[in-house]
Formats: structure tokens, sequence, C-alpha cells
């Protein structure tokens, strides 16, 4: 136990406080998931298949929409002016913030959120507004993205663990998951203002090369890889000191997602010896809080680093927003 607590303390604040960790996070967590695997005695060859095999079906899916949408760029940023003259400018916006969220499940968050940078570079508002608009998005990407086991690392993880099938996150946190996308959509409407304006985040992105598409997908699995070593390894830890807990206090604990990966912290915590209730306030805390702030989930990360979104240009309004959607489910959740 000692050892595991130790490990996890690692996970949780080196890739936090440490620059070289946080830009070698998958190698990190890969050798952490080994470390953890080992010390718990967990370690296996089933294990070691089950993290050879996980990573493969989201690893394919980030290559081939990477691929697909390197080879769209253009006729993308076409469809994009198209579109958006052809709708009013917030209708537009709008759609793209439900659209990218229901579609990351499929096309993979990192996808999505690469897509929504194209769009942000092609429409040029003003800057607060496209701070907002990036910000309301990712928060879509991150909850949609968790509909399918393909849509990110923490979606997969979590299937893995629960040994559940494709339709699993879709039944179990769907009816929460759709609605807040489609509200964020509408909320759009009303914080993005459409006025044009010279001071914009974007600059015109050039194609990604082979190279990046690949090295990512790589990191892909590599991470995944890790997580689930990391999950299957903290097994005893979870099952002594997180399996008695409230859904309704582990919903609140996960607001630490906010600066930590999400996806991270359900591969510490879920377990299949929980029950729905329990595993929909895990993931729906993670979820939510994890659009607050840059480092909570992927497409915060590459948004933020592609448009120069500072971390508090982010928190002034993230911070509220995921405050605010996180107050209204626990109430929907755990008073209703």
């Amino acid at each position: 136990m000692i050892g595991l607590f130790i490990i996890l303390i690692l996970v949780l604040f080196l890739p936090f406080s440490v620059k070289k960790v946080e830009h070698n996070l998958e190698a990190f967590l890969f050798v952490m998931g080994v470390a953890a695997a080992t010390v718990s005695g967990m370690m296996n060859l089933h294990l070691i298949e089950k993290a050879l095999v996980d990573p493969i079906n989201i690893t394919l899916a980030v290559l081939i929409a990477g691929l697909i949408t390197k080879w769209a760029q253009k006729p993308l940023e076409t469809a994009i002016l198209a579109t958006s003259k052809a709708l009013t400018p917030r209708i537009f916006l709008a759609l793209m913030v439900i659209i990218l969220g229901l579609a990351s499940s499929i096309i993979t968050a990192i996808i999505a959120a690469i897509i929504l940078v194209i769009i942000v570079n092609v429409l040029p508002l003003e800057r607060q507004s496209e701070v907002r608009f990036t910000v309301l998005a990712c928060f879509s990407i991150g909850l949609g993205a968790a509909l399918t086991p393909i849509g990110e690392p923490l979606s997969t993880i979590v299937v893995s663990k629960m040994g559940e099938d494709f339709s699993y996150l879709m039944e179990l946190i769907g009816p929460e998951v759709i609605p807040a996308v489609i509200v964020l959509g509408i909320i759009s409407m009303f914080f993005v203002k459409t006025k044009e304006s010279s001071n914009t985040l974007g600059s015109e992105q050039p194609a990604e090369s082979y190279k990046e598409i690949i090295i990512r997908a790589g990191k892909i699995y590599l991470f995944v890889m890790g997580l689930t070593f990391l999950g299957h390894g903290f097994e005893p830890l979870i099952e002594k000191y997180i399996l008695g807990l409230s859904p309704g206090l582990l919903y609140w604990i996960n607001m630490i997602s906010a600066i930590l990966d999400n996806a991270t912290l359900a591969a510490a915590e879920v377990s299949p010896a929980m029950d729905g209730e329990t595993i929909r306030a895990i993931l729906l805390g993670l979820l939510i809080a994890g659009g607050m702030l840059i480092p909570g989930n992927i497409p915060n990360i590459i948004s933020a680093g592609k448009l120069n979104i500072t971390s508090k240009e982010w928190a002034v309004f993230g911070l509220p927003v995921g405050l605010i959607i996180m107050a209204v489910y626990f109430v929907i959740l755990f008073v209703f």
C-alpha cells in the first residue's frame, strides 16, 4: 500500500509541477503503470495482453481521423466559410459546439479539437469571443467524447476496466451528457459575439505532417497502455479506500480533474465492484471539471496550445461555467 501511495502521489503531482514530465506524459504514465501493477502484484501475462490490445481501437481511430482531416483541411475550411455565411454566425457557432461534441465520440476528442482550431482560424471573431467559443466547445467535446470507448482515453479505460461493450457509456451517461452538449451550444449563442476584430487568436494553421499524425497515434497507444497498467495496479487501493465513499462525495472530489488529466484519475478510481450510480458520479465529476482549466482534458491542451490561449484567459470563463454545470448536475443526480 505504501508503494502504491507513493506512485499515486507521483502520478498526481509530477505532471503538474515538472515540465519535463508534462512534455513526456505518455512515457511517464507507462513507467508508473508498470510500477503500480508490479508493486500490487497484479502484473501477469493476461494484464500484459490486455494492455497491448486495449489501445488498438482508439489508436486506429486517431490515426485514420487524423489522415482524413489532413487530406480534407482545405475543403473543410471552404465548407466552414460557406456554411457560416448561409446561416447566421451565432447559429453556426452553436451548431458547431453541438456537432463537435457529439461527433467527438466517433472522430475522437483529439480530431474534434483540431477541427475546432480550424474553425476558429477561419472565422475571425474578437478575441474574447474566440476564447469563450473555444472553452464551450472543449467542454462539449470532453463530454461527448466519453460516450464511446474510441472517443478518448478516459472512455477506453473505463469500458475496459468494467469489461463492458461499446454501448455501455452511452447508456450510462448519455441521458446526462447529450442534453449538456446541446445546452452548451445554446449558451454559445449568448456569450459569443460575432463582431469581427483584427485582435484574434488564430493564424492560418498549416496542415499537419504525416510524421506528426503518426507520432500522435503512437503517443495515444502508449498513453492508454500505461493507463491500463495503472488502473489495474491501483485496484487494491481502490478496494480499500474508494469503494466505501458515497457517489456524491466522489463527484465533488473529482473537481481535481480541472488540473489533472481525467483519464489518469478514471484509471485510478473506477472499479468493476462499483455500482452504476457510483460510476456515473465519478465520470460526470471528471468530465465536467475537466473543462474548467487547460490541463484538465486533451482537447483543452490542444486548442489552447494552437490558439495561444493563456491559463488565465481560460480560467476566467471556464471556472464559472464548470462550477455552474457541476452544481446543476449535483442537484439533478443527488437531490432530485
